[in-house]
C-alpha cells in the first residue's frame, strides 16, 4: 500500500531493523527538547514512532493525519509499555508526512469522549467515533451480525430484501411518510416492518426468508430504543407452527449469546414459555428479568376475606424478601419513597418475627388462623418481609413489577453475569381502546387461536393470539406470530376491530388478494439487533451501539437532520405548509 506497510498493531521482533511504513493519527505528541515521541493511532492498534528531528513536527497537532517511514528498533527496557501489542518496539522516523492536519481545536479529548454531554458528542460524532471504546462497539455490531447472517444461511433461510419505500399500515406506530411528485396527493411510507412483505415471500413460495431489516417507527426515544429508525433480524417460514419459529429463534440467540456474551451463562434451549396472563401476575410485566429472583403473590382472594377496607374488593399483590426485617430504617423509608415516586398511594409491610407472629400495622386485621394461611401460602420464615401492593386493575400488575424490580436493585438480588432469555406467549388478541372500542392488542395479522370458530363464538377479550415475544435479561427482543394465512379469518379479525372488507382491501390489498390464491401456514418473529448488541456489551443505552444515532429528541445533530427543504422542493411533491418556508 502506498501509505503504510504495516497496520499500528502488526509489527514484532521479526521486523527489528526493518523500514516501513506506518500512517495513522496523532495520539499523543511528547516533545522531550529535540525528541518527540508520537504515539500513531488506527483502527488497528498504537505504535510509538520516534522523531529526532524537531522540524518534522513543528506545529503538528494531536489528531492530525500522518504517515511515517523508518527503522524498527527495540524500546529502552524503561519506556516498554506492555498495554499496547507493539509496546516493546518503535519506530526511528526518517521520513514524515503530515496527510491532513487537524487545524481545529478537539471539543473533547477523544479517550474522554464518552464522558462527554451526549449532545456535543453527536455533534462530533466522527470524533466520538474514534474513542476506541466507541468504536470497537461498531467493530463488535459488524461481527455479530456477519455471525447472524452465517447462522440463518446454515439453518436452510434465503437472504432477501423488502422494498423500504412502501405504504402507510396501521401497525402501532407513527409512520414516516414521503410524498410522491409524480401521484399528487398521495404518501410512501417508511415501513415499520417487513410483514406484509414477509408474508407475501411465503405465499409465493419461498420457504425460509431472512433479511438484516431496517425498520422505522416515528416514536419517542428510550435508553432501549432509537427514534427514527432500527434494525432486526427478521425471519419467516411457510408451513411452520410456533414451536418451530421458538426453536430457530432459541438455536440463533444462544448460539449468539454463547459467543459473544463474554463467557456469560446463558439459559439454554428450550427457553421458558411464560404466558403472557402468568408473566403480569408473577413478574408485573410482559417483559420479566427471570435473574430477579422475586415473584409476585397475588393476594386477592385472601385479602378477600379480611376485614380490611383499603384491600378488600380490589387487587392485591405480596412480595416476599427473605431477611428484609434485616434491612435499616432508612432502607424501608426510600423503598417506601419510591413507591409515592412511581404514583402509589403508600406501600404496606409485614415482617415475621422469631415467635412467627408478625409486625406491622396490617397484622392486627388478620385473625389467627389467616396469619397461617398467610404464613404456610407463602412460605413465610424468620425476618422474612411482605410487601403488600394494591390499586386498580389496570394499574397494580404495573406496580407490582416496579416494586419487584426496585427492590432487587437496592437488594443487588440480579445476577449481572448471565443472559435469562424467555418466550412470552398467548397474548391477547383485543383489548379495549381509550374510548372503549374494540382494538387489536399488538400485531393484526396474528391468526387467533381457535381461528374462526373463536372470532365467532368467544367474548373477544378473552381470545389469544397465537402471539409471542422473546425477552433477555428484562429487555423485549422481537415479537412474533404466526400468522393470518386465511382470508375470512383476517377479514374477520379486522372486522371486530372496526375494519370494513372494503378498508381491509384498501389497506391490505396485497395479502387480501395473494391469501385467495393459496397461502401456506407460515410464522415468524424478528430480533432486534441493536438492543441485542446492546445487551451483550452491557451498555446501558442503545446509542452506544449505533454508528450514527439520532439523539433522544430524534435529531441528527452531525448531518443537520430533519432540515428545511426549499419552497421548490415542497411544490414538486404538491405540499404548502402552514407557515412560509425561507428561499435558500
Amino acid at each position: 500500500m502506498a501509505y503504510r506497510t504495516h497496520n499500528c498493531n502488526e509489527l514484532t521482533f521479526e521486523n527489528l531493523g526493518q523500514r516501513v511504513s506506518l500512517a495513522g493519527w496523532v495520539d499523543t505528541v511528547r516533545d522531550h527538547g529535540g525528541v518527540a515521541f508520537i504515539d500513531l493511532r488506527d483502527e488497528y492498534g498504537v505504535t510509538q514512532v520516534v522523531v529526532n528531528d524537531g522540524t518534522l513536527i513543528d506545529h503538528l497537532r494531536k489528531e492530525s493525519v500522518i504517515s511515517v517511514e523508518g527503522t524498527v528498533v527495540k524500546r529502552d527496557e524503561e519506556t516498554v509499555n506492555k498495554k499496547i501489542a507493539t509496546g516493546e518496539l518503535e519506530v526511528r522516523v526518517e521520513k514524515l508526512t503530515v496527510l491532513s492536519a487537524c487545524t481545529e481545536n478537539l471539543p473533547f479529548e477523544i479517550s474522554d469522549s464518552k464522558e462527554t454531554r451526549e449532545e456535543v458528542r453527536l455533534t462530533y460524532r466522527f470524533l466520538d467515533l474514534r474513542n476506541k471504546l466507541v468504536h470497537d462497539n461498531i467493530l463488535f455490531r459488524t461481527k455479530v451480525i456477519a455471525f447472524l447472517r452465517n447462522k440463518m444461511t446454515e439453518l436452510g433461510f434465503t437472504e432477501i430484501t423488502t422494498p423500504i419505500l412502501t405504504c402507510s399500515s396501521p401497525e402501532g406506530a407513527r409512520d414516516y411518510i414521503i410524498p410522491s411528485r409524480k401521484h399528487e396527493g398521495k404518501f410512501y411510507a417508511l415501513p415499520q416492518a417487513p410483514q406484509q412483505f414477509k408474508q407475501l415471500l411465503m405465499v409465493s413460495g419461498f420457504d425460509r426468508y431472512f433479511q438484516i431489516a431496517p425498520c422505522f417507527r416515528d416514536e419517542d426515544a428510550r435508553a432501549d430504543r432509537s427514534p427514527g429508525e432500527f434494525y432486526q433480524l427478521d425471519f419467516e417460514m411457510a408451513f411452520a407452527t410456533q414451536e418451530d419459529v421458538f426453536a430457530v429463534g432459541e438455536k440463533v440467540l444462544y448460539d449468539t449469546f454463547a459467543e459473544f456474551g463474554g463467557g456469560k451463562k446463558v439459559s439454554p434451549a428450550p427457553f421458558r414459555r411464560i404466558p403472557f396472563e402468568e408473566a403480569m401476575l408473577r413478574y408485573g410485566t410482559d417483559k420479566p428479568d427471570l435473574r430477579n429472583p422475586l415473584i409476585i403473590e397475588d393476594l386477592t382472594d385472601f385479602f378477600s376475606k379480611v376485614d380490611f377496607k383499603a384491600f378488600k374488593g380490589r387487587p392485591t399483590r405480596g412480595i416476599v424478601v427473605p431477611n428484609g426485617a434485616k434491612q435499616s430504617k432508612g432502607w424501608f423509608e426510600k423503598i417506601t419513597q419510591f413507591a409515592f415516586d412511581i404514583g402509589m398511594k403508600g406501600l404496606g409491610y409485614i415482617t415475621v418475627l422469631d415467635d412467627g407472629s408478625y409486625k406491622g400495622p396490617i397484622d392486627k386485621f388478620l385473625s389467627p388462623e389467616q396469619r397461617t394461611e398467610l404464613k404456610e401460602m407463602l412460605g413465610l420464615k424468620t425476618d422474612d418481609t411482605l410487601f403488600f401492593i394494591c390499586d386498580t386493575p389496570k394499574r397494580v400488575n404495573d406496580f407490582a413489577g416496579q416494586i419487584r424490580t426496585e427492590l432487587a436493585n437496592r437488594l443487588d438480588l440480579i445476577d449481572k453475569d448471565r443472559f435469562e432469555l424467555c418466550y412470552i406467549t398467548d397474548f391477547p388478541m383485543f383489548e379495549k381502546d381509550e374510548n372503549g372500542n374494540l382494538a387489536f392488542t399488538h400485531n393484526p395479522f396474528s391468526m387467533p387461536q381457535g381461528e374462526m370458530d373463536a372470532l365467532l363464538n368467544e367474548d373477544p377479550l378473552k381470545i389469544k393470539a397465537y402471539q409471542y415475544d422473546i425477552v433477555c435479561n428484562g429487555v423485549e427482543l422481537s415479537s412474533g406470530a404466526v400468522r393470518n394465512h386465511r382470508p375470512d379469518v383476517m377479514v374477520k379479525a379486522f372486522e371486530m376491530a372496526g375494519y370494513d372488507e372494503e378498508t381491509v382491501k384498501e389497506k391490505f390489498g396485497a395479502l387480501y388478494n395473494a391469501f385467495h390464491y393459496g397461502a401456506p401456514p407460515h410464522a415468524g418473529m424478528a430480533p432486534g439487533i441493536d438492543r441485542m448488541i446492546m445487551l451483550l456489551l452491557g451498555e446501558e443505552n442503545i446509542r452506544e451501539v449505533i454508528a450514527f444515532p439520532m439523539n433522544s429528541n430524534a435529531q441528527d445533530m452531525l448531518i443537520g437532520s430533519p432540515s428545511e427543504v426549499t419552497e421548490m422542493q415542497l411544490r414538486e411533491t404538491h405540499i404548502k405548509l402552514r407557515r412560509p418556508v425561507p428561499e435558500k
